[in-house]
């Protein structure tokens, strides 16, 4: 399994510095890379004061000369938005700047308010998406010119004039909150699948509904949906203790739970509660996320891999929930203590573990006869050596 960060990014507290606030987002991504995470998806986003990205494109060329190895992925580019012939090509070109470290995560656009400033009005955006991934998609792989006129652009025998780095392409995926598009278009083209907010339980479970739709998506234009390529993206803050943790978020957890309960308007991705207790409950037994320590969150994925049936990357939704250092912390927590335990990496050392265990008490025996014989051997040398140099005295040699 694989783990990253899905960075809107939330700066939700009032009054604070937009330029230190980014240089954090920028931190957050080298610390990110140092620790061996997998994949940061940064987020497109124009309104609302809180998410300050407006082009993830500029931002992954940013942070790529800062990291070596951590890919980079438009977390996500509202596609309707934009020319898709002009989404294509700097995708391509970032494709080749960073050496196959970029992925391209598209979405309809999440914050209304984005959209009624350039005249979109919400509900065609999800149809506007659809028929914009065909165009995309087209021009990313096919050879031949795409002409298309919608409400939105023109494209008139459009082709680019490179080919991918990554070959034949670069992963692109496409976000799935609340409904069927994101996986009616990942099926359709083959596509990985960002569910996002969607590990819900109970009533309100959504993945299995996100991959019914895959397949019979996939089924019907003869794609292959890939469940390694599936991730899903909650929230997440650990420390040492549970208690620890509720007191970590008391610095940020109301803030962010006021944004996306009075100010964005995303009725699909909306906390519960209304105090902080409530709002921390909220997370933990709705299944979205986890407050807690390192074992609670082995729990939490453990759960999603039952639930999912297999998915292939879990994507921490970032905000800032704690302070910066505790932020920090949160990070090492999880690559120390929670993505071992499902990438592998732990069989061997506990088998190393075992064995060395097995065999101490026969060994550590036989290293101290090795101990008494270096002893007796160098003893042995020097008396031999005290005796020549005896002998040579006697005789008046030397």
């Amino acid at each position: 399994m694989r783990f990253g960060v899905f960075m809107a990014p939330f700066h939700t507290a009032q009054g604070q510095n937009p330029v230190t606030a980014l240089a954090r987002d920028v931190a957050t991504i080298q610390q990110l890379d140092e620790l061996g995470y997998d994949e940061a998806w940064i987020g497109e986003h124009h309104s609302g004061g809180s998410e300050l990205i407006a082009s993830p494109e500029i931002f992954i060329a940013h942070v790529a000369a800062r990291t070596t190895h951590i890919k980079l992925g438009t977390g996500v580019l509202s596609l309707p938005y934009h020319n898709p012939l002009w989404v294509a090509d700097r995708a391509i070109l970032l494709d080749h700047l960073t050496r196959g470290r970029f992925m391209l995560g598209l979405g309809p656009g999440s914050l209304p308010t984005d959209a009624a400033m350039i005249g979109i009005d919400p509900v065609s955006q999800r149809a506007a998406l659809e028929e914009d991934t065909d165009v995309l998609i087209q021009l990313l792989t096919g050879d031949e010119p795409v002409t298309k006129k919608t409400d939105r652009y023109q494209l008139v025998e459009a082709r680019c004039q490179l080919r991918p780095y990554s070959r034949p392409c670069f992963e692109v995926g496409v976000a799935a909150i609340a409904s069927p598009s994101g996986p009616r278009i990942a099926g359709k083209h083959g596509l990985a699948l960002l569910s996002i907010g969607a590990t819900m339980t109970g009533d309100l479970d959504l993945l299995a509904a996100h991959w019914d739709v895959m397949e019979e998506r996939a089924q019907q234009f003869g794609t292959t949906p890939d469940r390694a390529a599936w991730r899903l993206v909650g929230p997440v803050h650990l420390a040492e203790t549970k208690e620890q943790a509720y007191a970590d978020v008391a610095y940020g957890l109301d803030d962010w739970c006021r944004y996306l309960q009075y100010e964005a308007a995303v009725p699909h991705f909306e906390p519960g509660g209304s105090t902080l207790k409530e709002r921390i409950d909220w997370i933990n037994e709705s299944g979205v996320g986890v407050i807690g320590t390192p074992d609670d969150a082995i729990r939490h994925i453990r759960q999603l891999q039952q639930q999912s049936h297999g998915f292939g990357c879990y994507l921490m939704m970032a905000h800032e929930w704690a302070r910066p250092d505790a932020t920090r912390r949160h990070y090492e927590l999880f690559a120390q203590q929670v993505a071992p335990h499902f990438q592998g990496s732990l069989e061997r050392l506990d088998a190393a573990r075992s064995l060395a265990a097995g065999r101490r008490e026969a060994l550590y025996q036989r290293m101290g006869d090795a101990l008494d014989e270096a002893r007796t051997r160098h003893d042995a040398e020097q008396a031999a050596r005290v005796g020549r140099l005896t002998v040579r005295a006697r005789t008046g040699e030397g």
